[in-house]
Order: structure tokens, then C-alpha cells, then sequence
């Protein structure tokens, strides 16, 4: 068996260095990704990522063709909802990924073009926002070249099935079963209260045109890289599907959906300030104080109370930093 590794940053070199060596010592090949060659990727039986959830979208905004199945790796002990596997577990699961003791989830990706160029696709979702918040945007949303809606809101969401429990959730669209063959559109905050989100097959060409607002918009991909957008935003199936490994035991479709519920659920009885850290640390994974200030905007206090407060309902967790022992870090518990 022969398995690539790979790592966000070059601050997982050292997780990346232990990884190999553990799988080595076991009779598994590996070899660390280097940046920017990921030919490896498709001449490997699997590609071990690093950074959870998050790593798990950043490896596939970089590789545009042919993968391996990707197993993502957790620092902690949370469980993710794309990332199945505990750094400290790689050793005694080695056994059954030699094996083929795993599933393999194929899901496609959203290929995107802003203003008729070129982004990284998207595993979960791509979104159109003015570059200030609380300002309205107008865009008319076309199928296959045809006019469907125009609209003023906050912004609109074009989704895959796997990032409908994500983002898309959090705005009033559906969830949708992992491997079902649509995109969905959702309108955020629409001044019209009759638009309702949109579900469509794959094999359409989804576009946002006529984008217009006070402050200039921008393209969101995957709720990270931000791309400035002056006309027209245009997404559709990508040729390359992602390939996801899936260890036995809670990772179904419906065990996933049921945690999201459940999640869901009990954000309707949080303050405003704990939900947005909950979500912004579904999205980056695991992250300090001062990440989640800097991301958030909101005040170091009312970061620490969210906190307290999040840690106290069994929905977070705290951790020493396997980077910097210095340092505490934050991670969704459930």
C-alpha cells in the first residue's frame, strides 16, 4: 500500500514527519505531498490530509484532477463531520487501511468561475456577499443561461449536498442526503419573503450575473478564500469528483445528518455571539482566542464567555496545541 501525506501549512511538517514515520515502521509506503505536486495524488492508493474538516477543503481546492481516496486526520479527539481519524488512532487503524477495511464516498465538487476566470473548485459551497455586511445585493440568478429570479438580500449560496449542513443550513435551506445529484440555491435574508431556496440536477450550469451593490462583492469559496467579483459568478459539476474515506462505525449519511440536527437544535437556545464561534469553529476546525477574535470581530470578553459558556454545555472543547504547548485551542466536542 502506498499512501501520500499532506498538510495544510508548513506548520504540519513535524505531524507530517511523525505520520510517516509511524506508517513506515508498519509496512505502509508514504510519501509527504509537497506543495504545488500533486501529480502524487492520483499514483498513491490514499491520501492521508492533515487540519480536519478544514484540511479536508483546502486539499481539494488544490487538486483540480484525479485523486486517491482522502482520509482526513483530526490533532484531538473530536470526530468532525468529513475527517474520521485521530492522529493518535493512525497506528491502530493502519491495520484495517491495509486491508481495505473502509468505504469510499464519492461526491462531486462545484467547479467555479468568477467573472469568467478559473477559482478552486469547492467541496461544500461557494457565496456571493457584498464586501460590507448588513448592505443589500442585487443579482438575478439564471439555469442553463435562463433568468429563474432576481433578488435583493444579504447574499446567495450555491451548495453541493455535502455542504447543505453547513452554511446553506444556517441560512434556510435544506439538508440533503450526501450523495444526491443536485445544487441548491439559497437567498440570504431576501427582501422578498416568498423566495424560497432552489434544488436543481447537477448537470445544470448555475450562474450569478448582473451582481450589484453599494460596496464591491465578493466570490466565497468553501467559507475561506474570498475573490472579488464584479459581474458574474458561474458554477457547475466539476470533472473530478471527490473520494472520501470512511472508516466503519458513525459516519453515515444519516448518522451525519442526525448530528447535524442535533447541533441545530440546540444552537435555537444559544446567544447570537456562541453560535457564530460554534460555526466559525465547524468551518476552521480547531483555533485559539485571538484566531477566533480575528475571525468573529467580536470582543476578546465576549469571546471568553461564549466560550465558557459553550465548554460548559458539552459543545466545545479545550486543548493544548500539539504546535504550542503555550498555547489553548478550541474544537467543536460534538
Amino acid at each position: 500500500m502506498k499512501v501520500a501525506l499532506w498538510g495544510v501549512d508548513s506548520r504540519d511538517g513535524a505531524l507530517l514527519s511523525k505520520m510517516k514515520k509511524t506508517l513506515d515502521s508498519l509496512g505502509i509506503k508514504s510519501q509527504v505531498m509537497a506543495s504545488g505536486n500533486y501529480v502524487l495524488a492520483s499514483e498513491v492508493d490514499m491520501v492521508i490530509v492533515t487540519g480536519g474538516d478544514r484540511g479536508i477543503l483546502e486539499y481539494f481546492h488544490k487538486v483540480t484532477a484525479a485523486s486517491a481516496p482522502v482520509l482526513g486526520i483530526y490533532e484531538t479527539d473530536s470526530t468532525g463531520f468529513l475527517a474520521q481519524l485521530e492522529v493518535r488512532d493512525l497506528e491502530s487503524a493502519a491495520g484495517r487501511l491495509k486491508r481495505g477495511d473502509y468505504d469510499v464516498d464519492e461526491v462531486f465538487r462545484l467547479a467555479v468561475k468568477v467573472d469568467g476566470r478559473d477559482v478552486d473548485p469547492v467541496l461544500n459551497d461557494v457565496a456571493v456577499f457584498p464586501s460590507k455586511s448588513a448592505t443589500l445585493m442585487e443579482h438575478v440568478l439564471k439555469i442553463d443561461g435562463k433568468g429563474v429570479w432576481r433578488d435583493n438580500s444579504d447574499g446567495v449560496i450555491i451548495s453541493t449536498p455535502t455542504g447543505s449542513t453547513a452554511y446553506t443550513m444556517s441560512a434556510g435551506g435544506p439538508m440533503v442526503i450526501q450523495k444526491s445529484q443536485v445544487f441548491l440555491a439559497v437567498s440570504v435574508n431576501s427582501l422578498d419573503n416568498t423566495r424560497r431556496p432552489l434544488v436543481m440536477p447537477n448537470d445544470v450550469r448555475v450562474e450569478v450575473a448582473d451582481i450589484t451593490s453599494r460596496y464591491h462583492c465578493e466570490v466565497v469559496l468553501d467559507g475561506g478564500r474570498r475573490v472579488r467579483v464584479r459581474n458574474m459568478l458561474e458554477c457547475s459539476k466539476h470533472a473530478f469528483p471527490a473520494r472520501l474515506v470512511r472508516m466503519a462505525g458513525d459516519s453515515s449519511a444519516a448518522s451525519l445528518l442526525a448530528k447535524k440536527v442535533r447541533l441545530a437544535e440546540d444552537m435555537l437556545k444559544m446567544p447570537p455571539s456562541a453560535k457564530l464561534i460554534l460555526k466559525t469553529l465547524e468551518y476552521e476546525g480547531a483555533l485559539g482566542q485571538k484566531d477566533l477574535s480575528a475571525r468573529t470581530m467580536l470582543p476578546e470578553r465576549t469571546i471568553r464567555l461564549s466560550l465558557s459558556h459553550l465548554i460548559k454545555g458539552g459543545y466545545v472543547k479545550r486543548k493544548t496545541s500539539l504546535r504550542d504547548a503555550r498555547q489553548r485551542i478550541y474544537e467543536l466536542k460534538i
